[in-house]
């Protein structure tokens, strides 16, 4: 992706047409949440009771391998739907701010 999805900027797809540019940059965020294991993730992640999960308890609830899940997570954390930190032996992730309500308001600004 060539841009990060807090970086989005683009009409609502359903205003006119989109510049190619926004168009692409609009396509690969939609194709990197169109994986059922990392819209599951996302859930998953933002459920939690501190909005954080560690890469260890995302593994079982998904029935994933761990380098899968870490697959996965490293891919939403590029194209910028999730913040990570390092701590100690462990990752946690959390949802970026405004990561998924870009999405949201290319496809219906009213929904934001």
């Amino acid at each position: 992706m060539s841009t990060p999805v807090s970086e989005l900027c683009c009409s609502p797809v359903l205003a006119g047409p989109l510049p190619p540019e926004a168009a692409a940059d609009l396509a690969a965020a939609l194709k990197v949440v169109a994986d059922p294991a990392r819209l599951r993730l996302l859930g998953l992640i933002r459920s939690q009771p501190e909005g954080e999960a560690c890469t260890c308890d995302l593994t079982e609830p998904l029935g994933l391998s761990q380098p899968t899940v870490s697959h996965h997570l490293k891919v939403l954390y590029e194209a910028g739907f999730l913040n990570r930190e390092r701590r100690g032996r462990q990752t946690y992730y959390r949802i970026a701010p405004n990561s998924l309500s870009v999405l949201c308001q290319a496809l219906d600004p009213s929904a934001i």
